[in-house]
């Protein structure tokens, strides 16, 4: 899977599934800071990470990563 297609995965996710308005959403976007993800909310991308692309991700794992970018790379990393 490219990272073309994980970025449009991940940003249909933020976009539809967490309510997080696309224009808020681009490679540089911080996770937190500028999208508001919450540590609740943290469970609930762990979910989607396995559902979406077979990876157990850590909670700790996502506290690692900052912007979109970093996590659209992650995912690729640990599905290729």
């Amino acid at each position: 899977m490219s990272l073309e297609e994980i970025y449009a995965k991940v940003e249909n996710f933020l976009v539809e599934d967490m309510e997080i308005d696309a224009e808020k959403i681009n490679g540089d976007a911080l996770l937190v800071k500028d999208l508001g993800i919450d540590s609740l909310e943290v469970v609930d991308i762990v979910v989607y990470v396995d559902d979406e692309f077979g990876y157990k991700m850590k909670p700790e794992d996502f506290k690692q990563l900052h912007t979109v970018n970093d996590f659209c790379n992650f995912i690729k990393e640990h599905i290729a």
